[in-house]
Parts: structure tokens; sequence; C-alpha cells
């Protein structure tokens, strides 16, 4: 008795500790995610398999007592480690992470994309979900209703898996958008496909023939989405009336989904994942004051999760689980999803849809499975054994296998897969113009006159009005939200380019593309001119590059446009040097950008005399009219 008193202490001294490492090992990977630009989910999985299973496998040795017992420290094994609460905080967090996704879904939003969205929702994943079923039955050999939960829930593509890859790949706007929208749609669809999956099986397993069945599947799901539609605009309406302070607002939301989750699950058990998924969509939906900071707080509160969740689910896989993955089962479940499934779903409902089928066939490999997929299996395999179902703890070593399958696949493959089918963006195509200011837009029409894109981004609706008159694509928002990461076209640009009058914010914007387009694409304006002996500025390696040759401040740019100055495009060759061109436009001009057949170049301090040939913009006094 005493032994195991001492055994109990010992577990609620080390719960603590245990909680702190899984946040540091979560959060870690995402860290090291974004330094190497590698998929995040791969390496929470790496580090939930090294401080679970693995460091598992070596305490089983008995290598060393004293070795052991700092070890032991480091082991996770979640089902022991909190017990009886471990079901439902993972149930906890899958609800927040879900109504996470339906904040990201709003219906205007969608655009041009739309359509095609709409056909990958309505008849790919229907499709999707009979042949996953047919393939999770007769290859993965689980019985017909479980294998419908399996086929259900993996009709998702995962959007924060897709998201970095649409941004290294640099696809067209088009098979970008449908592949971003149909992940942040589809993730919800496919955890409700699962949600009902289980609500059947379960109430067979109380004893109800078909049709009662599915009666009870129906009023459950009408419920649970009554309940989140309801509590949702409820929600919206406190906030525009002003019940709740703004100080109060991020918090209650959490509140409101942890209430909102547990209510609906009292009155129809586990419909609280359908009732919050509701709940987000119409908040999201839904206007009210205060939506940016709602989402900021609930992107928080989702990446903490989804680091932690994915290190607890990963660690709770044993060796056994593990030798699974490379079963003919296992194996052959994964690679049927992955070209006979999804490429068949695709096919069909993209046909007559005005998708070409380049277009279709890179939807139909670019799939990766995400957080969702793994969260939610995890969940269910956990409740299906709790109901006298063994059979689900196949759920798991399923969900991770084709999560890394597809996001290992799509990693390697969107890249080369695209310029094979000519669907990737070329180099040099556009710039993203950060700060719409009188300077700027002359920047953009000079660029878009030589036939560069130009997408003008601001937080000012008004001062994007005269980037709206002249017809260029804007982005009325912050571009280092991770809002952004969804609205914003990111296929549409290759060069960045920051030019408010915040220098500190200019450099931020570049820190944050610099990952993304490389550091030698991201340029702003210099805080200050050359002159200027303040030493009080931003670190080379905090900033981008220092645009133009003369390396003017922002304040230096304005002044010159007002007095005048104006943006000129010259072609300079072997029979027209550079030189010629100082000369005739004076100097002190400014040389901008280069460009050539192998895309732009843009000009550095002290590296104006090193251009040789291409068309080249420049910032400069009027001499005449014909100038302008």
């Amino acid at each position: 008795m005493a032994a195991a008193a001492d055994t109990a202490h010992h577990v609620v001294n080390m719960l603590p500790f245990k909680i702190a490492l899984i946040g540091m090992l979560g959060i870690g990977a995402q860290w090291l995610a974004w330094r190497l630009q590698r998929p995040a989910i791969v390496l929470m999985a790496i580090a939930g398999l090294i401080f679970g299973p693995l460091l598992g496998w070596i305490l089983g040795f008995n290598i060393w007592a004293p070795l052991d017992n700092f070890l032991q420290m480091f082991h996770l094994d979640p089902v022991h480690d909190f017990g009886d609460v471990y079901r439902p905080m993972i149930g906890i967090a899958v609800a927040i992470i879900l109504f996470e996704g339906g904040m990201t879904l709003r219906f205007k939003d969608l655009g041009n994309s739309a359509h095609a969205v709409g056909r990958m929702v309505f008849f790919a994943a229907p499709i999707a979900w009979g042949l996953g079923t047919w393939a999770a039955h007769y290859i993965a050999g689980l019985p017909w209703d479980i294998a419908a939960m399996v086929g259900g829930l993996f009709v998702v593509t995962g959007p924060t898996v897709i998201m970095p890859l649409l941004r290294q790949a640099h696809l067209k706007t088009r098979p970008a958008n449908i592949l971003k929208w149909e992940g942040i749609v589809n993730d919800p669809v496919g955890a409700l496909f699962a949600v009902g999956g289980y609500e059947f099986i379960r109430f067979t397993q109380e004893g109800a023939n078909m049709g009662l069945a599915i009666g009870k599947l129906i009023f459950v799901a009408v419920l649970g989405g009554v309940v989140g539609v309801i509590s949702g605009y409820g929600l919206a309406g406190a906030f525009r009336k002003g019940y709740i302070p703004e100080y109060l607002k991020a918090p209650v939301v959490l509140a409101w989904v942890l209430a909102i989750y547990v209510l609906a699950n009292l009155l129809a058990p586990e419909t609280g994942l359908l009732a919050v998924t509701a709940l987000g969509m119409t908040m999201a939906n839904t206007k009210f004051a205060s939506m940016v900071e709602m989402r900021r707080f609930k992107e928080t509160i989702a990446i903490m999760l989804v680091s932690g969740v994915f290190v607890i689910l990963t660690a709770t896989l044993t060796p056994d689980v593990l030798k699974d993955f490379f079963s003919f089962k296992i194996l052959g479940f994964v690679l049927v999803m992955m070209v006979f499934v999804r490429p068949i779903a695709v096919m069909i409902s993209t046909l007559w849809s005005g998708i070409s089928w380049r277009e279709s066939l890179l939807i139909s490999f670019i799939a990766p499975r995400g957080i969702v997929a793994v969260a939610v299996a995890g969940l269910f395999a956990a409740e299906l054994q709790a109901i006298g179902r063994p059979e689900g703890e196949m759920f798991v070593p399923l969900a991770f296998a084709l999560v890394f399958a597809t996001v290992l696949f799509a990693g390697f493959a969107i890249g080369p897969l695209s310029k094979a089918l000519g669907l990737s963006s070329k180099h040099g195509d556009g710039v993203l113009i950060v700060g719409a200011n009188p300077w700027s837009l002359g920047l953009a029409k000079a660029l878009k006159d030589m036939g560069i894109g130009v997408l003008v981004a601001d937080t000012n609706w008004r001062r994007l009005r005269g980037a709206r008159l002249e017809g260029f694509a804007t982005f009325y928002g912050e571009v280092l939200s991770e809002n952004a990461d969804y609205r914003l076209d990111h296929s549409a640009f290759n060069h960045l380019i920051a030019a408010t009058p915040n220098d500190a914010y200019n450099a931020l914007v570049c820190v944050e593309f610099a990952p993304e387009l490389g550091r030698h694409r991201v340029f702003q304006v210099a805080g200050q001119d050359k002159d200027d002996k303040d030493s009080d500025t931003i670190a080379f390696t905090s900033r981008g590059r220092t645009l133009s040759s003369r390396g003017r401040s922002f304040d230096a740019f304005t002044r010159d446009w007002w007095s005048g100055w104006r943006f000129k495009t010259t072609n300079v060759s072997e029979e027209y040097p550079i030189a010629n061109l100082m000369e005739e436009r004076g100097e002190d001009v400014d040389l901008m950008l280069v460009k050539k057949e192998s895309g732009l170049e843009f000009v550095q301090p002290g590296q104006g005399s090193k251009i040789d040939k291409g068309a080249v913009l420049t910032f400069g006094p009027v001499k005449d009219r014909a100038d302008k």
C-alpha cells in the first residue's frame, strides 16, 4: 500500500514537469520548422517518438539505475501520466482546434474559387469518403462501421501543412486557391464525417436498429449545428451591444467554446465537436468589432494546443503499433489512398468545371493530411475502445502513416510537379508593396508599365483608394497576421518592398517574409539618409535589403516626389551603357531595379555602375514633359 502511495505521489510530482516538457517539445518543433522551412508536423512527430516510444524502449534495457531514473523524467507516457483526464483533455483540445478551423472559414473570402471549392467539398469529399471506406475495409481489414469513420476523417487536407507548401512552390493563383480553400473547408468537414460515424457506431452498440440509429444520428447532427449557430450569433450580438468589455472578449470566447462543447455533450453525447465547429463558422461570418483580436488570440491558443496534442498522440504510440506502420495492411491502405482514392475523387468532381486537366492532376496528388486527422483519430481511438470496439486501436497508426506519407510526398513533389505541369509562377513575376502612399503608388504604376505584376497592401482602406483606382491588386489588412496566410495571394509575388514611414515595421515585414521569398528578395526603404549620422538604427541582420542605389529614406523619397521627381524606364545595352543614362538623368537619380530575361534585379547602394543591360527603372528629376 505504501509503495503504491509513493508511486502515485511521484506521478503527481512529475506531472507539472511532463506538461512543461510537452510544451517545450511542441513549440520547439514549431520554431525549428520555421527556421528550417520544413513541415512542423513532421518535427513534432519526431519529438514525440523520441521522448515517447523510443525512450521507453531504451528504458526497457535497465542499463544503469541512476541513468534510468534520470531518463524516466523525460519519458512521455501520456495515458499513464495523465490517467483519467487523458481522454477529456484530448477532447477539449480537439474542440478548440476545430473551433479555430471554423473561424478561418469566411465564405466571402472564397472569391472566384467558390465554384471549384464547392465541387471539392460536395462531390470530391463524399466520393473520397466512399472509396476510403472501401479501402479501409478490404485493405486495412476494418469492420464496415469503423471503416466508414476512417474513410470520412481522411477526406481532410490540413491547411496548416498546405500553406507553407504553397508559399514554397509559388503556384499559379487558381490551383493555389483551390488547394488552400479545400483544406480550410474540408478540415472541419472530415472531422464531422468521423463524428457522424462514431455516433452511428455508438447508437448501434446501444442496441438501436438501423433506422433508429440513422434517425438519432440526424437528430444529433441537427442539434449540434443549431446549438453552435445560436451560441455563435448570441456571442457576436453580445459583443456588438457592448455587453462585454474589450479586454475580456478573447477570454470570453475561449470560455464560451468550452461551455458550448460541454453543454452540447450533455444534451447528446459527442455532439460537442459539431457544435463548436458550427460556432466558429458562425462567428467567422458574423460582423462584429474585435474580430482581428479574436483571431490572434485563438491562433495563439490553437498553436499551443496543436503542438501539445501532436506530441502527446505521437508519444502514445507503442513499439507494437510502430511495427504495424510497415505492415502490408497499413502500407497498402496508404498507397491506395494516395494513388487511387484521391485522384479518382478529384478527377470525377472536376469534370466540366472549367479546371484544366493539369490543375486536376496537381490537386489530385497534393493532399497532405494534418493535425486534425491525427487529433480526431487519437480521440476516437480511445472512445471506440471505451465502448468495447478494440478495432479502433488501428485508427492511430493509420492516421500517422497517412499523415507522414502525404506530407513528405507533397513536400518533395509539389515543386517539380507544378513546374512539369506549367502551374508554377515564374521568378520575378510580381512584387508585393507594403504601404500605400503617393510615392509607392508611383512605383507600382511604373512596375505595372514594365509588365511586372504588382500587389499593394495596407492596413488603411482609405490609403488603398488610389491603388484601387489604378486597377492594382490590393490586400486590405495586416500582412504579418496569420489571417494573411489565408487571404493574401502568396503566388502573386516573388519580391517584397516595405515602403511605410515606420522603419521598424518595414524591418519586421522583411524579416517575416525573408524565409519564404529569400533574403535577397525582400527590400525596404532606408530608415535614414546616408548622410544622417544618427547611430540609433536597426541592425543589418534584422532588416531587409536597402532599396535603390542611393539608399535614401522614406522622407527623402516623399520629399522628392512632391518636388516633381518621377519614375522612368530606360533600356540599357552595349550601345547605350549605364553611364549614358546617368549623364542624361543626372547624378542625383536613383536606380531602383533592372528587368532582365532572367527576372528582376534590385539595385543596391554602390552597384549602379555594374548594370550592363536590361530595362532600368530610375527615380529622378523630370527635365521635360516627355519624361513624365
